[in-house]
């Protein structure tokens, strides 16, 4: 398969923000206009944010965008479960879940090198306990009062912290596609919170 960049592997993983409004559809979840609106509006600052060169779609592609379908699956997912169970259970059974079929596949399929995973235990540790457990575990109980589409909308702003954390702490410069493409997104997460009549 050819290689994917990771700008375009980022775009493309984030087109769960449109996958989940039309999952909602079927699951008599229906977003408002506003929300559509800010769903299209978030991609486009995503683009702009991802996006630096020419776009095309490899056969990786593919795989990645099955990776965004199974996330927006999630995202439908947990709204569905987060209303019936307690959040922090549930976000506890879904890592035991993850941790038991990951050691079982690893163990199938990959050759294990305990030295070297000793010697990258912090930044395992790290991702593990607050990339993956506290920030998901947050992210289930952020769910439970918000409708999923807005739920994606908020979490799309990960590009956005990405860039000016870039630009601030590492000194990156940021052109001014990608200001204009965080501005789109914040506008996004913004024009998403207008209430409509139905609300």
């Amino acid at each position: 398969l050819a290689d994917t960049s990771p700008g375009k592997a980022g775009f493309i993983t984030a087109l769960y923000v449109v996958l989940v409004p039309v999952m909602g559809i079927f699951l008599r979840r229906r977003a408002s206009l506003p929300v559509w609106l800010g769903a299209v509006l978030a991609v486009s600052g995503l683009y702009l944010l991802c996006i630096k060169e020419n776009f095309s779609v490899e056969k990786s592609d593919l795989l990645v965008l099955a990776c965004a379908f199974i996330f927006a699956l999630h995202i439908m997912c947990i709204d569905h479960f987060v209303q019936k169970v307690d959040g922090v259970r549930l976000s506890c059974v879904q890592f035991l879940t993850a941790g038991v079929v990951s050691a079982l596949l690893s163990l199938i399929f990959e050759r294990q090198d305990f030295a070297g995973i000793w010697h990258c235990i912090l930044p395992i540790l790290y991702v593990g306990v607050f990339s993956s457990g506290v920030a998901y575990t947050l992210q289930i109980l952020g769910q439970k009062n918000y409708n999923p589409t807005i739920a994606v909308l908020i979490l799309s702003l990960e590009s956005v912290v990405s860039v000016l954390a870039g630009w601030l702490i590492l000194q990156e410069i940021m052109t001014r596609r990608q200001l204009i493409g965080c501005t789109l997104v914040f506008g996004a997460v913004i024009l998403a919170q207008i209430p409509t009549k139905n609300e």
